[in-house]
């Protein structure tokens, strides 16, 4: 029998994914109080405008467009506005009101992630976030928790739906970026301004969120290298399938130690590169997400699933709600964010990895022994080169496969390339990632 009171929730935002969640919470109450021990009442869901459309079914009672009120009336607030303000003004009036919450908001996470864990620390509350990375993936759980006692090397993840569709588009179909684009916006998984996506924007936020959970170290948005798959074209998508290699876009978080000092840090980056089709990343295909840790203890583990959709997202914010709305039952304060590490994030240029590297050449004697010599210089050691000419304009493609080297030794490389004669095309990097052990 259930004893404890009933649990009042107050939801912020009714879009895709808040929708889902009302309707579930609604559908499904006397299930989730089975679990919990308590019943659940979603006492009213605040948005714009109540006379708009949703994507299901709700009492009209339950909509408000006083969040701060409602927010005062709930024991769990479920914020799924988007976007930083007023969502981050709500959350933090949440927390100071004795609320906990529950929010799949990446962009506010990783721009006002350690404001809002310090506040909830400080009164006691629970701030859960399995939604915010990953869609229906569970993957910050296993990171704060299950993997807490290990030490964390890497990880490698396909965390953009869109992006993801788009490269497999072309890898599959032959279809140019702008067509995959266009097919990707048709089935709604791109937006009309789909800059966040195709810009990598929205996979950095998420990089930012994983590093900073997986190296218990505060790791700001910013210091998340970023490029997107804009540059990315067919000849690479075709060019890569040759030599047994996928174009993915991904998000790379990784501890680094200085070779000199010894030092340890934290690289935080996201961008196209190639990985081997016998990598399991390879095979994420459509819109599917995926997060692949390598622990030192627990080895190299895979996280898979659907990356976007509201239902499959509600389902990771239900998870939250549900073991936060435990936490009432049994008695306790919130788990407080572990990242007090204080690690320091390393740029770019430290990094090291292997590189794809392609540009046209004059088809000339002596030709190969200048772009030698180049690498020679800046100890960049060459592992293969492929060499394609064209009868019709007399020039020659290379692509060059690199072993591992460090990325700055890697720029001046293909800067030095960029400015010789013999080059006679703008130089195109992909990095390889994933080997495949």
């Amino acid at each position: 029998m259930i004893e404890y009171r009933s649990l009042r929730v107050g939801l912020l935002g009714c879009g895709s994914v808040g929708s889902q969640v009302a309707r579930l919470l609604l559908e499904h109450g006397e299930e989730l109080a089975q679990r919990i021990g308590a019943r659940i009442e979603l006492v009213g869901i605040a948005v714009r405008d109540v006379t708009a459309s949703r994507d299901a079914e709700l009492p009209t009672e339950l909509f408000t467009t006083d969040a701060r009120d409602l927010i005062l009336r709930s024991d769990i607030v479920i914020e799924l506005m988007g976007g930083i303000e007023p969502a981050r003004s709500l959350v933090l009036a949440a927390i100071a009101s004795g609320a906990d919450v529950v929010t799949g908001n990446k962009a506010l996470l990783a721009q006002h992630g350690p404001e809002l864990f310090a506040a909830a620390e400080q009164v006691g509350a629970q701030l859960s976030y399995e939604a915010a990375v990953g869609g229906a993936i569970p993957i910050i759980r296993p990171l704060r928790e299950s993997l807490a006692g290990d030490r964390v090397e890497r990880i490698l993840g396909v965390v953009n739906g869109t992006t993801n569709y788009i490269l497999d588009r072309m890898d599959t179909t032959g279809a140019s970026l702008g067509d995959a684009l266009a097919a990707a916006t048709a089935l709604g998984y791109a937006e009309a301004d789909p800059t966040a996506d195709i810009g990598g924007y929205d996979a950095a936020q998420k990089a930012a969120i994983l590093a900073s959970i997986a190296f218990h170290t505060s790791v700001p948005v910013d210091a998340v290298y970023r490029e997107g798959i804009t540059e990315v074209t067919s000849a690479q998508i075709e060019s890569a399938k040759r030599a047994g290699y996928v174009v993915k876009l991904l998000a790379i978080c990784e501890r680094l130690t200085d070779p000199v000092t010894g030092q340890e840090g934290v690289s935080a980056r996201v961008y196209p590169a190639l990985v081997a089709r016998g990598h399991p990343l390879a095979a994420v295909h459509g819109a599917n997400n995926a997060v692949f840790v390598e622990a030192a203890a627990a080895g190299p583990l895979m996280f898979y699933g659907a990356g976007a959709g509201g239902v499959q997202t509600a389902s990771a914010v239900l998870g939250d709600l549900v073991a936060i709305a435990r936490r009432h039952v049994i008695g306790g304060p919130g788990t407080a964010e572990s990242i007090r590490a204080e690690l320091p994030m390393f740029p770019i240029g430290r990094i090291r990895t292997r590189y794809s590297i392609s540009f046209d050449v004059a088809d000339e004697p002596g030709v190969l022994a200048t772009v030698a010599q180049f690498f020679a210089q800046h100890r960049v050691s060459v592992e293969q080169l492929q060499q394609t000419v064209s009868e019709e304009t007399g020039r020659a493609t290379l692509v060059i496969g690199t072993h591992e080297a460090e990325e700055s030794a890697l720029a001046d490389t293909t800067a030095a390339l960029a400015a010789s004669s013999v080059v006679t095309s703008s130089v195109s990097v992909l990095r390889i990632e994933g080997a495949v052990s």
